[in-house]
């Protein structure tokens, strides 16, 4: 690339790959002095209609001087982006700083006409909302506040891009053109309007991956075996609805076919489109798949060869090259190191992976990092017996391998609003993009669980996964992901025993359990476990070991329909005798009973029981049953239901599925854990607001941070200038006078007048009055010039202690309120109580900013020792009201500045009536140039 002929570098954190609105990929980059050629040849392609409606008359072609004007620039008052694939333009965007009259002008003028150009083939794609988006980027970067733009009113497509970008803009008819003048300081609707296309492109990109018409397998071996060869069999087996290619480029010439599946030596060779490319070749030999894929028109890649991230850095390399190698032709990548992709859905069929088995239809959805967890997940799901019993199926499964292009965030974007499915379960090694996981998992929780399972929470991600660095620690981004409703789970057994209770089960509306059985033991086992989770269990019914299948209904119909009972957790142990035939008959009448209370959720707790394992085998499914699932019964009393024909891929519509376990602490904690996702459904229905306050000067503020960074890149301010920020968001600091000498002491406490506190802040003994380096309620000046010589006695010179004097606070609770940008997951605001035995217990509650008003309250109550904080033991209940508040202003400080990196107010002395800010400090530094709230991107390779 051109380093600048004028004032500015070339501005490479501009470059991005970002998803079109078809799925497909594109690269936005500056264009420099190397694209002419590019350019001519880009407006060649372009109708005269498009010309017309760029330029406002007949140009058929660019002079030289236009080609020199729209490839010079100097990327401050004169930018242009263009949109390419495949290295060639298809799209151009540029702005020109004017000022007031309109005429070329440079900065402090904050105003530029903005001009798009698109390819004829390429609109349509959303090329220009995303050049809109990245050109409003780079303008306010520049210090650009204002677009301009005119356009013909026959225009009508550019119109719609300008006036459906959600900012606040002015229109005016003159001269007959239409011209726009927009603000480019995001709004909420123009943040809402991003991110449902963003949504929109990518899950769209997913779903191309998932639902081919053809798939062609690169490197399907010519003798039996080998990965590329299995995958090639698995497909066909499955019954793929689409056109299935075979590609090895060491067949020979006369060999058309490879098992029945067409064959070819290249994909170039095959008469036809390919939507899906499993490319299954040495690492060494991709490259050159990947460009005739990417010459065909191939829309997307499964690679299940190894050899990259995985292993070293030269995979690494490898690794990063495939990526940049796909994006440019306009592809995404599952992979590589990927075990495959499954869609059952009987419109597709499609198994492009190494399970020999295709899992059975069923409504959850299945995303695995690791091919070996994905193997278990999809083991576990599909078979009888061990574990939770019964039959499960999955709607679509993605095992992303390495993760360097499609990942998680990208399947959750399609998961959201597949009909297809119901439940979410993921198992997660890394998270590349918390931030952005956190708000897709917050949506689709709102619709439909997620559960989460993360594998290495206490080491560093694998070797494959490229991950944002961040400095929380796992317990913090959990707690993170659970405020926005996922449902973490440690093991996969969890991970599977909460799908199975959420896939056909309704949602508890609380924790109140009734338990029912014919076994006093596990009966009180389940107690102790509803107990031990947090539950609200009633006394255990002990309907004794001689009960029949017409005592359990009738209990559990009693039970169903008690108001005072959210959930029904029935145990049973093996019957005496005549057991299969009770089993069977015991599975009827559960079902029998649920279909006619269908609104609280049911769960079995069975103690090896075969029998009722199998006949629960339908209730415990999310597939529907085929003849041979259900042999017919030897017995004639034995089926006490009946259960109708359903259509392949569809669950039963009339009742619901009961999950069984085989242990009362599985089923009792996926109870908890529904409970819980239940409440925060409740809660998220009415999550509060962002509270107003007319004592923020948000404006003085900002002035005084632009003022206090000129002076460099990133600093600690200092007391004064701490307290005068922290003033203009109502946030009011006890000050403290330095005590260099005794005399110094005494007159700092006349000033602040007595009561005073003298308190050692060197970094050794700061916020340390275990240590014995602070010393309270001083009355006088004879208690002070005591306190003050012993203080030196103890710990040494005063240049040593750096003391203070503050004026006492009233008595209270001592909290700490913190905040800090992370790199991975943004803003975060930490509270807990202030001490030794919080921080050893870790005992600190966390939201994600901005903070609601409802989000505040919680979470003052989220820390264990909360109590304190309301009346324990009969103390004075702190004022939570002040400190909900104080919570607030803080998260409005670091959401409407990010130059402001880290807050720490400590201690807070909470009383009964208000609370005293006793010490705090703040970090600025410069925002990045390019965040979650800035345009649309791929993860950078």
């Amino acid at each position: 690339m051109q380093t600048s002929p004028d004032r500015h570098e070339y501005p490479a954190h501009w470059e991005a790959d970002v998803v079109l609105r078809d799925g497909g990929t594109a690269r936005i980059r500056p264009i420099t002095v190397d694209d002419a050629e590019r350019l001519v040849s880009f407006y060649e392609q372009v109708s005269d209609e498009s010309k017309y409606y760029r330029f406002f008359a007949p140009y058929p072609r660019l002079s030289a001087k236009d080609v020199h004007r729209f490839t010079h620039h100097d990327f401050v008052d004169r930018v242009g982006l263009a949109a390419t694939v495949g290295g060639e333009f298809i799209a151009t965007v540029r702005y020109d700083r004017i000022g007031a009259d309109g005429t070329p002008a440079s900065a402090p003028a904050d105003e530029a006409e903005v001009a798009f150009l698109v390819q004829d083939a390429h609109q349509g794609r959303g090329v220009a909302s995303a050049l809109l988006e990245h050109i409003g980027a780079v303008a306010r970067e520049r210090g650009i506040r204002r677009f301009a733009a005119e356009v013909l009113p026959a225009n009508t497509k550019m119109i719609k891009v300008f006036t459906d970008a959600g900012y606040t803009q002015k229109r005016s008819f003159e001269d007959g053109v239409v011209r726009l003048e927009f603000d480019l300081e995001p709004t909420d609707r123009s943040l809402a309007v991003q991110y449902a296309r963003e949504h929109r492109a990518e899950a769209r990109s997913v779903q191309r991956l998932l639902a081919p018409g053809s798939v062609a397998v690169i490197g399907a071996g010519r003798t039996p075996g080998g990965v590329g060869r299995s995958v090639l069999a698995n497909i066909r087996d499955a019954g793929f609805t689409g056109r299935l290619y075979a590609v090895n480029k060491a067949l020979p010439e006369e060999q058309k076919d490879l098992d029945g599946v067409p064959a070819h030596r290249s994909v170039r060779d095959i008469d036809g489109p390919v939507d899906l490319a499993v490319v299954a070749v040495p690492a060494e030999h991709v490259p050159e798949v990947v460009t005739e894929c990417g010459e065909h028109g191939v829309q997307g890649l499964v690679v299940v060869s190894a050899g990259y991230a995985e292993s070293g850095t030269e995979g690494r390399e490898r690794q990063r090259a495939l990526v940049r190698q796909a994006r440019t032709y306009g592809m995404r990548i599952i992979g590589p190191n990927a075990f495959g992709i499954i869609n059952t859905s009987a419109r597709v069929r499609l198994n492009a992976s190494l399970a020999p088995e295709t899992p059975r239809p069923g409504r959850i959805g299945l995303f695995a990092q690791s091919g070996a967890i994905g193997i278990a997940l999809l083991s576990r799901l599909h078979r009888r017996g061990g574990g939770v019993t019964g039959v499960t199926g999955v709607s679509t499964f993605v095992s992303s391998g390495n993760r360097a292009d499609v990942s998680g965030n990208d399947v959750l974007q399609y998961w959201y609003e597949d009909p297809d499915t119901d439940v979410v379960l993921m198992y997660l090694e890394s998270i590349g993009n918390p931030r952005k996981f956190t708000r897709l998992a917050r949506r689709t929780a709102a619709a439909k669980p997620l559960v989460v399972v993360q594998g290495a929470r206490h080491g560093a991600a694998p070797q494959g996964h490229a991950v944002r660095a961040t400095r929380l620690p796992h317990t913090t981004v959990s707690a993170l992901l659970r405020q926005a409703g996922v449902i973490r789970v440690d093991t996969i057994t969890e991970l599977v025993d909460a799908g199975l209770l959420l896939a056909r089960q309704p949602l508890p509306a609380g924790p109140r359990v009734a338990i029912l059985g014919n076994s006093e033991s596990l009966g009180l086992l389940t107690y102790d476990a509803c107990l031990a989770e947090g539950l609200r269990p009633h006394p255990p019914q002990d309907l004794t070991t001689a009960a029949t299948a017409a005592d359990i209904h009738t209990a559990l119909s009693r039970a169903l329909a008690d108001d005072r009972c959210d959930a029904v957790v029935v145990t049973a142990i093996p019957a005496v005798g005549e057991g299969s035939v009770a089993d069977a008959a015991l599975a009827g009448a559960l079902r029998s009973a649920v279909a006619a209370a269908p609104a609280k959720p049911v769960l079995v707790v069975h103690v090896e029981l075969g029998g009722l394992a199998e006949a629960l085998s339908v209730a415990a499914s999310t597939a529907p049953q085929t003849d041979a699932d259900n042999p017919p019964q030897t017995r004639a009393e034995s089926p006490q239901v009946t259960l109708s024909p359903t259509p392949p891929g569809e669950p039963p519509e009339d009742s619901h599925l009961i999950p069984a376990y085989p242990a009362a602490e599985r089923a009792v904690r996926a109870l908890a854990q529904a409970v819980a996702y239940a409440q925060w459904r409740r809660d998220a229905a009415d999550p509060g607001r962002v509270p107003e306050y007319e004592d923020i000067d948000e404006k003085g503020a900002a002035a005084l941070i632009g003022g206090l960074l000129a002076r460099g890149q990133g600093l600690t301010l200092g007391p004064e200038e701490t307290c005068d920020l922290l003033g203009h968001y109502g946030i009011h600091v006890h000050r403290a006078l330095p005590a260099t000498t005794p005399d110094a002491a005494a007159e700092a406490a006349r000033t602040l007048g007595y009561p005073v506190a003298l308190k050692a802040t060197a970094p050794h003994l700061r916020h340390r009055a275990d240590l014995g380096g602070v010393r309270l309620d001083l009355a006088d000046e004879d208690q002070l010039r005591r306190s003050y010589t012993e203080l030196t006695e103890l710990f040494g010179a005063p240049e040593e202690l750096r003391p203070v004097v503050q004026r006492m606070a009233p008595r209270g609770v001592d909290v700490v309120v913190r905040a800090v940008i992370d790199p991975a997951a943004g803003a975060v605001l930490s509270f807990g109580l202030a001490g030794a035995a919080s921080q050893l217990l870790g005992d600190t509650a966390h939201r994600l900013i901005p903070v609601t008003d409802k989000e505040a309250t919680s979470l003052v109550r989220s820390i264990r020792t909360a109590p304190l904080l309301f009346g324990w033991r009969g103390s004075a209940p702190a004022d939570t009201g002040a400190l909900e508040e104080l919570l607030l202003r803080v998260s409005r400080l670091v959401d409407d500045h990010p130059e402001v990196v880290a807050v720490t107010l400590e201690p807070v002395v909470v009383a009964s009536h208000g609370l005293s800010v006793l010490g705090a400090s703040i970090r600025l530094a410069p925002p990045p140039a390019r965040d979650d709230l800035g345009p649309r991107t791929l993860p950078p390779y």
